[in-house]
Formats: structure tokens, sequence, C-alpha cells
């Protein structure tokens, strides 16, 4: 009996840079997105502006189609990109605190069904925000912490590079620090 040749696919590679994720040169796109799909504040409105309404178009056929309630907490779904250099964006909703949404296992299931859904996409690179801090009140030491532990976890065979494209230094640095730790 020949031996078996295949191997366990290899983590991607996980980088942090500070930047505005509308411009990132990417397959797709993670969108930190309200549970409407309808655009908001934060990176979900300015991927919605920058992505043009054909973004908006096609959110509003998931809500009449698939999702009439909207996307819930921990899940993700993709769209096009609109007018973005990317070629998808993954729409992921991530948990609020100030709503009592506290659980961590949430705000990882952000990150692991963001990469999942970029597997089915056939993505190679991807670029994500810190889901759930700011405005959801998440800790960004915490957000980094989950989220860096998530895509190191990730074992898949399309995704070569998670890039977390963050606003601000204090959210590079905490990205840098959880990237420090060996896993």
């Amino acid at each position: 009996m020949a031996p078996t040749t295949s191997r366990d696919p290899a983590p991607p590679r996980v980088e942090a840079v500070e930047g505005d994720i509308t411009r990132e040169q990417v397959d797709a796109i993670v969108n930190a997105a309200n549970s409407s799909l309808r655009g908001g504040g934060g990176v979900d409105g300015a991927i919605h502006r920058a992505a043009g309404p054909v973004l908006l178009e096609e959110c509003e056929e998931l809500r009449a189609g698939p999702l009439p309630a909207g996307l819930p907490v921990g899940q993700a779904v993709a769209t096009g990109a609109g007018q973005l250099a990317a070629s998808h964006v993954i729409h992921t909703v991530g948990p609020n605190r100030h709503a009592g949404q506290t659980n961590p296992a949430l705000l990882r299931s952000c990150f692991t069904e963001s990469l999942r859904i970029a597997e089915e996409l056939g993505a190679r690179t991807v670029a994500l925000p810190a889901v759930s801090a700011g405005v959801y009140g998440w800790d960004i030491d915490e957000v980094a912490r989950i989220a860096v532990d998530a895509a190191r976890s990730h074992r898949g065979r399309s995704v070569e590079i998670v890039r977390f494209v963050l606003f601000g230094a204090p959210a590079l640095q905490a990205f840098e620090r959880a990237l420090a730790v060996e896993s």
C-alpha cells in the first residue's frame, strides 16, 4: 500500500496593518456589519460608501430571501464588492457588549465563519477589521487575542494571507501584541 501524500493545510500568514480596509487589494474584505445588512457607521458605513449602491442592493436581496430577519450574531454571508478592489465582501455581525452579548465564542465565530466563507469563495487573501471593538464595547486587546488565535487556527486550502486592517495606532499595537505571542 502506498503512503499517503496528502498533508494538512498550513495556517495562513497572519499580519496586521493600520489603514483603510476599503482600499485593500485582496480577494475578500470582511465587513463588521449590523444584523440588518443595510449599512451603518464605522467600518460598515465606510465599506457601503466605497462599494456603491450595488452592495446595498445585494444585501437587500439577502434580506428579501434567505435572511428575512437579518444576519445572526457570529454568522457570516458573502456578497459581491461593488466598486471595491476586492471581489467579495463577507459580512459578519459581532456581539455587542452593551447589549449583553459577552460570550467570547460569539466573537470568535465572526472570524472563523468569515474565513470559512472565504474558503468557499476560493479567496487567497482576506482583510478583516477588529470586529466588535469600538462602539460594540469589546476591549481591543481581547478582540485582538481572539481574532489572531482564530486566524492562526484556520486550516483551509485557499486562504494564504489574513490581514487585519486596523483604524488607529492603539488597535494596531493591540494586534501586534497578539501576533507577538507564540501560538
